[in-house]
C-alpha cells in the first residue's frame, strides 16, 4: 500500500484514541508544541492531572453548606443530604469558623480520608464573569483559559510556553534521550482544547488493546513508496507555507511519533506494574443506582497513570474524564436522596482518588503528582419539581495531592440567592498552579498572557494551593492532637483532653516505663470534637508515667508524674 492509500485511511483512525487495558487516551502533541517545551524547561518530574467532571456538577449536594443548613434544606428539600441518621452528611472540619462549617456527601468518605491527611485543597464558590450555563461554551472557557467574551483557538495549557526560547523542535528532536515521553496523554475519545495552539493539530490514535495497536504500528502502510514518485507527499511549491501544508506535514509525521512512542509507552507501562503494590480500586458503586452510574470509570485510568508515573513516564499533564453530572432530573433517588445518579458519581471520584493517592504512596511517588477537578459549572441553588437541578454558575473546585497547601479556601455561598456567587475565577486557580507547581515564572504567567487575563481585575494573585515551604504537620496536628494533662504533676486526679476531627474508637491508657498497661481510661467510639475525661489517680503510686491515645488519625504519647 502506497502512502496515499495510507493517508485516505487516516480518517479511520484520526479522532479515535491510543488504548491501554481497554481504557482510550490519545497522545498529544504539536510541531513547536510549547508544551513540549514545558517538559524541558521544568527541571522536576511533576505531573498534573486534571478530572474533568462532564456535565456540570451540583457543587451544593457535593460539599454541603451546613452552616446554614436550614436554608439549605427549605430551597432543595427533595433533594436535600440529611443532617442526621446513618447517611447524614459528613462533617469535613470541626475546626472551621462556624460560618465556614461545611459538610460532604456521605458517599464522599475517601475524600474525607485524605482532608484528614492533609492531601485535599476545596477552593469554594470557583466560576468566571458572566457564565452562561452552556456545556460547550463553558467548557471552552475553562479549557481556553480566557472570560466570557474571549473566542481563543488555543488552550491555557498550549500557550503557557510558546515564547519561551528553546532548541528544541517538535516534533523533529522529540522523543529524545532526555525526554522520550509524549507531553500530555488524553483519555477518551476527544482532543480538548486545552492542548491546541492556534497553529497546530495535536495527535491521537487508537486501537482495540495494547497488544494490537502496538503490533499495528510496526506494520503501518506507507513505507513502501517508490522512489521519485510522490515522496513523503509534499505538496507543490505553490502551497509552501499553507495550511495545506501544515496539515499534510502532521499527517505524514503520525506514522513516525506513533513508532516513536508506542514501544516507549508500553515499556514504562510494563516496567511500572512490576512492583504493583496492589491497592484495591473501587469497581462498582456499592449503593443504590442508575445501572449506567454503577461502573466506577476512573479507576482503570489512574491505575494507568500510576503504572506509566512509577514506570519511569515523564509525561507531564494527563487529562481524565467522568461524564453523567448534568441531573436536571432524577439526580437523587424518589425515596432516598442520599442515593442515585449524583451519588454514584460523587463516590467514583472520591474513592478513586482515595485508592489513587494509597497507590502513589506506596511506591513512593505521591510527592510528584497533583490532581485538579474541574466542570463546566455548578448548578443552581434551588432544586426543580423532578429531583434534580438545573444550570447554574460556580461550584467548589477540589485538589489532591501531598503537596497540597491543605484546607478550605473560601466561604460558604449565600442561599438567598438563585446562583452560587464568584469568590474565586478559576484562572487564579490555574496561574497558582502554574507558577508553584509547573515552574512557570511569575512574569510569564502574569505580564505575557494578556489575552488570557483580559481584563480581570484578580490578574496574578496568587492563591495558597500549593504547599511550596513548610510541610502538614501543624495542619494535622490541630486536627488530631492530645492535649497536655492538667495538673501535671498530680496527686489525686487529673484531666486529659483530645480533638479528633473525625468520629474513631478511642482508646486511651496508661502505662508504666515497662510499657505495662497501668489503666485504661477509654476504649469506645467516640465522634469528632474536643472530649476531656477526669482521671482518678488515687490507686496509681507515685512516680513517671504515659498516658497514650490511639484514635485513628491520632497516635500519640505524653508524660504523666504522679507525686503522693
Amino acid at each position: 500500500m502506497n502512502r496515499r492509500k495510507f493517508i485516505s485511511k487516516l480518517p479511520i483512525l484520526g479522532g479515535l484514541p491510543f488504548v491501554l487495558d481497554s481504557i482510550p487516551f490519545n497522545i498529544l502533541g504539536q510541531p513547536n508544541s510549547p508544551l513540549q517545551r514545558l517538559a524541558a524547561q521544568c527541571d522536576t518530574d511533576r505531573v498534573l492531572i486534571i478530572l474533568q467532571m462532564h456535565g456540570g456538577n451540583d457543587g451544593i449536594n457535593t460539599i454541603i453548606p451546613i452552616a446554614d443548613y436550614d436554608r439549605y434544606y427549605s430551597v432543595r428539600a427533595n433533594i436535600a443530604i440529611p443532617e442526621s441518621g446513618a447517611r447524614k452528611y459528613i462533617t469535613l472540619d470541626g475546626t472551621l469558623a462556624s460560618k465556614d462549617q461545611i459538610g460532604l456527601h456521605p458517599d464522599m468518605v475517601g475524600v474525607k480520608n485524605l482532608y484528614d491527611q492533609g492531601k485535599v485543597k476545596l477552593v469554594q464558590g470557583v466560576s468566571y464573569d458572566k457564565n452562561n450555563g452552556s456545556h460547550f461554551r463553558g467548557r471552552d472557557i475553562l479549557f481556553m483559559g480566557g472570560g466570557a467574551d474571549d473566542y481563543l483557538k488555543s488552550g491555557w495549557a498550549g500557550r503557557y510556553f510558546k515564547d519561551l526560547n528553546s532548541p528544541l523542535v517538535y516534533p523533529e528532536d522529540f522523543p529524545n534521550p532526555n525526554f522520550k515521553d509524549p507531553l500530555a496523554l488524553e483519555f477518551g475519545n476527544d482532543l480538548s482544547l486545552v492542548f491546541h495552539q492556534d497553529d497546530n493539530i495535536p495527535t491521537s490514535i487508537s486501537i482495540n488493546d495494547p497488544e494490537s495497536f502496538f503490533n499495528l504500528v510496526e506494520t503501518l502502510p506507507g513505507f513502501e513508496d517508490k522512489q521519485n514518485v510522490d515522496p513523503r507527499g509534499i505538496p507543490p511549491l505553490a502551497l509552501a507555507n499553507s495550511p495545506y501544508e501544515r496539515e499534510l506535514n502532521w499527517i505524514l509525521g503520525l506514522e513516525q511519533k506513533s513508532d516513536e512512542y508506542d514501544d516507549r509507552l508500553l515499556e514504562t507501562y510494563k516496567e511500572g506494574k512490576k512492583n504493583d503494590p496492589n491497592i484495591t480500586y473501587p469497581d462498582t458503586y456499592p449503593y443504590n443506582a442508575p445501572a449506567s452510574r454503577l461502573k466506577n470509570p476512573l479507576s482503570k485510568q489512574l491505575k494507568i497513570i500510576a503504572n506509566l508515573i512509577n514506570g519511569g513516564c515523564k509525561t507531564k499533564i494527563y487529562l481524565i474524564n467522568i461524564g453523567g453530572f448534568d441531573t436536571h432530573a432524577e439526580q437523587v433517588e424518589k425515596y432516598d436522596a442520599t442515593m442515585g445518579n449524583h451519588a454514584a458519581l460523587v463516590y467514583h471520584i472520591s474513592a478513586a482518588m482515595n485508592a489513587f493517592q494509597q497507590d502513589l504512596g506506596k511506591r513512593g511517588i505521591e510527592e510528584k503528582v497533583l490532581t485538579i477537578t474541574t466542570s463546566e459549572f455548578g448548578r443552581r441553588i434551588y432544586s426543580n419539581g423532578s429531583y434534580g437541578t438545573d444550570h447554574g454558575t460556580g461550584a467548589p473546585l477540589l485538589v489532591f495531592g501531598k503537596n497540597v497547601n491543605p484546607g478550605v479556601l473560601g466561604t460558604n455561598p449565600d442561599l438567598t440567592k438563585d446562583n452560587v456567587g464568584l469568590q474565586y475565577d478559576y484562572r487564579q486557580v490555574y496561574a497558582s498552579i502554574m507558577k508553584d507547581w509547573m515552574c512557570v515564572n511569575e512574569k510569564t504567567v502574569d505580564e505575557e498572557f494578556g489575552i488570557f487575563w483580559g481584563d480581570y481585575p484578580g490578574r496574578g494573585e496568587k492563591l495558597d494551593i500549593i504547599n511550596t515551604s513548610v510541610g502538614i504537620e501543624d495542619f494535622i496536628y490541630q486536627r488530631f492532637k492530645l492535649n497536655s494533662c492538667y495538673p501535671n504533676p498530680a496527686s489525686y486526679s487529673t484531666s486529659i483532653s483530645f480533638y479528633i476531627n473525625a468520629g474513631a474508637n478511642v482508646n486511651l491508657k496508661i502505662l508504666d516505663l515497662d510499657g505495662k498497661v497501668v489503666k485504661q481510661l477509654m476504649n469506645e467510639f467516640k465522634p469528632m470534637g474536643e472530649h476531656r475525661i477526669l482521671v482518678d489517680l488515687r490507686d496509681i503510686k507515685s512516680g513517671m508515667y504515659f498516658y497514650q491515645i490511639d484514635a485513628g488519625m491520632l497516635k500519640d504519647t505524653k508524660k504523666l508524674i504522679v507525686v503522693k
